[in-house]
């Protein structure tokens, strides 16, 4: 059970993590300009033009992210973005058309839509304020799909943050012939943070793995996991422990015959290992079983993937079998310390 929270938690918090990739790899986003965490909305916005004016910068688009209730059973993750952002070549409209800045209007990806049952032309109330459906977009990832894009002045009405955005979006000009990429990145990053002090521009790939959804993502599989590993610990090692338990004269015949401690104990540690791995062989097919479950279900069809990678199985595998050495360690060495004569005197 351990390992099956194990594959199937850690995966899903993974699919999560490739979701976040997919909006800055399908919008081409270098880096993300931030001050301090993800969800911070103190940077002001007046930094995105600043930023714009540096030699590497192609372009700089100030954005805020913001998780809003839509309706009594449907909240969603809403972005505020300029009108003219170029964020938008990412998205295929499929109805209807973009918003219009310092309107009260927005756009739903298809996924939101069909939840919520609107169309353009439709309305919808946030927080009191009627806006206006312009249009319905799919996006590259599902964290685009099921949300909500509005004008950028709107959102900061709606959240109380005139003036302050919670990111940057930067994209740089191409890499001067004769620096590598990497370099450049390192270059660009150098220049932003030193024309802007107390900012930090981090690249989009570490950006995926290192926000405040991802984080809570993965710190829910890992606590979920360990607490069953713990479950799981315990009934093996009392499976061993009642395995040495019912073997004591056995264990006193191989002492007698010539047995060391140390041969005892490795052959109590390798039953304990193969109970960790066939654990983990049943647990690999059962989270796998659940990841294919939620990847066929629509409420979570978009954000979760079926496929488990080597490295996934790898560490789970090493898990379960770390797992088992570890419950096998206390009876192993309780068995090493019986003599032949105490053993054999065993009933």
């Amino acid at each position: 059970m351990a390992v099956a929270a194990f594959v199937g938690l850690v995966g899903f918090s993974r699919g999560f993590e490739q979701q976040w990739m997919r909006i800055y790899s399908s919008s081409g986003i270098d880096f993300e300009v931030i001050q301090g965490t993800f969800l911070n909305t103190s940077m002001d916005e007046s930094a995105a033009a600043k930023i714009g004016t540096l030699p590497d910068v192609a372009q700089a688009m100030p954005t805020i992210y913001n998780v809003m209730d839509l309706s009594p059973d449907v909240n969603a993750l809403v972005y505020g973005w300029k009108a003219g952002s170029y964020e938008f070549s990412s998205l295929q409209i499929l109805s209807g058309r973009r918003f219009n800045d310092g309107e009260p209007e927005a756009m739903l990806g298809d996924l939101l839509a069909q939840n919520l049952n609107k169309r353009p032309g439709d309305t919808i109330e946030i927080q009191g304020t009627q806006f206006t459906v312009t249009g319905i977009y799919h996006g590259a990832s599902a964290l685009e799909a099921d949300a909500m894009i509005m004008p950028l002045d709107q959102l900061q009405q709606l959240s109380g943050l005139q003036g302050k955005v919670s990111t940057v979006h930067v994209w740089l000009r191409p890499a001067p012939r004769g620096e590598s990429w990497q370099q450049y990145l390192k270059h660009a990053q150098a220049e932003i943070e030193t024309a802007l002090p107390g900012l930090r521009a981090v690249p989009a790939a570490e950006r995926a793995s290192d926000n405040q959804f991802v984080k809570l993502a993965q710190a829910s599989a890992w606590g979920t996991s360990t607490l069953a590993l713990l479950i799981g610990i315990l009934s093996i090692a009392n499976t061993m422990a009642m395995s040495v338990f019912e073997r004591t004269r056995e264990i006193g015949i191989l002492r007698a015959l010539g047995w060391r401690r140390w041969q005892i104990l490795v052959l109590i540690q390798l039953e304990a290992a193969i109970l960790g791995l066939g654990g983990g062989f049943l647990g690999i097919a059962l989270g796998w079983t659940a990841l294919r479950v939620l990847a066929a279900m629509p409420q979570t069809a978009s954000i979760v993937s079926a496929s488990v990678r080597w490295p996934l199985l790898a560490q789970a595998m090493g898990i379960a079998i770390l797992a088992g050495l570890i419950a096998g360690a206390f009876p192993a060495w309780r068995a090493g310390r019986l003599t032949p004569v105490d053993a054999l005197g065993h009933d």
